[in-house]
């Protein structure tokens, strides 16, 4: 008994020994804040600081070099509106983005659904898909652009050696913002895949049997079962692919250049233009912060109606 009383409260004071006090608890907490420092920092630096330097600069005529401007108001956010060249440029760039996130979910989806299943080199197969992510996407137009090109293109020659004639893939504008949908949507449709294949493998197999038994099958399963499950997954894909569309650059650079004219430039290659070529760098400001407005109201609209709608399902 005295054994059992002495056991007990060694065991008391050797918990209460190892047992943290608010003042550790305060000190680690303090601990882990300043190891944020470095990363807010960062962040400050090289995003809230251009951020907030890019809107006071839409409101003024810099040409960007000059040391001087002046303020000129809402003068550039006016001029947007009354430019058809930027009105064209805008409706491409929501072709892009709207084009480009359609196919990658669709063929995304697809893809994932196809290599869910037990097969031979499925691995093989995902990494092989999923690879153009990881390439630059001046190399991958790069590499279009000699596939494509008018003179020395590896299918113009292909169509001539079976007999036709060389085709100029890029002059026409439609066809060239085809091109651009195409090859974007090339390179990122594994990482739709990959977020699908996430999901996919996420939902339990008890849902499937369980169904079966209730007499479900094929496209039963997959609209009642697979797809109110990948909602989150959608969610995911489908803001990602938009801004990934929204601010597309470097394939349109390398692949037309924006031309013929300014017929396939996006938002973000006609700022560039308009900063460097015609040296308006206050309007250029005003076009990269109505960007940015469109890109945050596009997610927010869109996260807000997807996770409404993973809530009703």
């Amino acid at each position: 008994m005295v054994n059992g009383t002495i056991d007990s409260a060694v065991r008391r004071r050797t918990d209460a020994t190892h047992r943290p006090t608010s003042r550790t608890r305060r000190r680690q907490r303090g601990t882990v804040n300043v190891l944020y420092l470095p990363a807010v920092a960062l962040l400050l630096v090289f995003t809230v600081y251009p951020l907030f330097n890019g809107i006071g600069l839409s409101f003024t005529d810099w040409d960007g070099y000059s040391p001087d401007h002046n303020v000129v108001g809402v003068e550039n956010y006016q001029r947007l509106f009354s430019d058809d060249t930027f009105r064209t440029v805008f409706w491409n760039t929501l072709i892009y983005a709207v084009g480009s996130t359609v196919l990658q979910q669709i063929l995304g989806l697809g893809l994932a659904l196809a290599l869910d299943r037990p097969m031979r080199a499925r691995g093989l197969l995902r990494a092989i898909i999923y690879l153009p992510v990881l390439v630059s996407p001046v190399i991958m137009g790069t590499i279009y652009y000699l596939l494509l090109q008018y003179d020395n293109g590896a299918l113009n020659d292909i169509v001539v050696s079976l007999g036709g004639t060389q085709q100029a893939w890029l002059s026409s504008t439609n066809g060239a913002i085809a091109i651009i949908v195409v090859v974007n949507t090339i390179q990122f449709v594994g990482l739709s895949m990959i977020i699908y294949l996430a999901g996919l493998q996420s939902i339990p197999g008890m849902y499937y049997e369980a169904a079966r038994l209730d007499g479900a099958a094929g496209w039963a399963l997959f609209r009642r079962i697979t797809l109110p499950l990948l909602q989150p997954a959608f969610a995911t894909s489908i803001v990602i692919n938009l801004i990934g569309g929204l601010k597309l650059f470097d394939v349109i650079k390398v692949l037309t250049g924006g031309g013929p004219g300014y017929s396939t430039n996006s938002v973000s290659t006609f700022i560039g233009l308009t900063y460097f070529n015609a040296q308006s760098a206050g309007y250029a400001a005003a076009m990269g912060v109505t960007l940015f407005a469109l890109i945050m109201a596009l997610t927010l609209v869109l996260n807000s109606a997807l996770n409404r709608r993973r809530v009703e399902a």
